[in-house]
């Protein structure tokens, strides 16, 4: 917690502030109309039928793309960036995934969210105790599962999209990078707050707190430190 004066925005009464924040909402309706539209979109991808991949669960059992599902219709899948044989994990996926405690509801839209990792299930497994991971993964390792869907070994995450019809998969989308901001509630949040994230790219007023980029995420021993069994 910072002990110095915070930076505060100009002081105008009611009516004026109120006026601004109706000259906002014009905008803010207008992206929530766009978003409308974009998912919409989303809806209407094509898509690509794939191969019969086989995962290794927690269990260490082999499973197929089609069994991750659980019956269910819809998957989304988080690919964590993994280094074989660190104790410590990608921060950013480690702090990406631990915001998903409660996935139970997905059921009622037939789907159904998880991880997999390119690394080994022992060491995936291990790694998801130690941060406190309530997800379910799996791992892709030995085989190109992970490199076909946009996240091969030693390169970056993705999250992907997945309909199955019987034993038959099909990956619908795909997108990495700030396009997974939209899943987590971290950076909404932030972006509410005045301050914003506080990182040194953002538009800000003068005097507002920001630093270098990343510089406040939490790194994945923190993680461990606040919700690690």
């Amino acid at each position: 917690m910072t002990t110095t004066s915070p930076a505060l925005p100009p002081v105008v009464d009611q009516q004026a502030w109120q006026a601004a924040i109706d000259a906002l909402r014009i905008r803010e309706k207008a992206a929530t109309r766009e978003l409308d539209a974009i998912a919409a979109e989303r809806r209407k991808l094509p898509a690509v039928e794939l191969p019969e991949y086989v995962l290794t669960a927690e269990d260490g059992s082999r499973v197929t793309l089609a069994d991750v599902f659980d019956g269910h219709s819809q998957l989304l899948t988080y690919h964590h960036m993994w280094t074989d044989g660190n104790d410590w994990q990608c921060p950013g996926c480690t702090g990406f995934t631990s915001q998903y405690t409660r996935l139970d509801a997905l059921d009622a839209w037939d789907a159904r969210f998880v991880i997999i990792t390119n690394g080994p299930i022992d060491e995936a497994v291990a790694y998801k105790k130690r941060v406190g991971n309530r997800m379910d993964w799996y791992s892709a390792a030995g085989s190109s599962f992970g490199a076909d869907v946009g996240a091969a070994p030693g390169e970056g995450f993705a999250l992907n999209t997945f309909l199955r019809d019987g034993q038959t998969v099909y990956r619908v989308w795909n997108t990495g990078s700030r396009g997974t901001e939209q899943l987590g509630f971290l950076f909404g949040i932030l972006d509410a707050l005045p301050y914003g994230r506080q990182e040194q790219w953002q538009d800000v007023p003068d005097g507002w707190p920001q630093g270098p980029t990343y510089s406040k995420w939490a790194s994945s021993q923190d993680i461990a430190r606040w919700y690690g069994a």
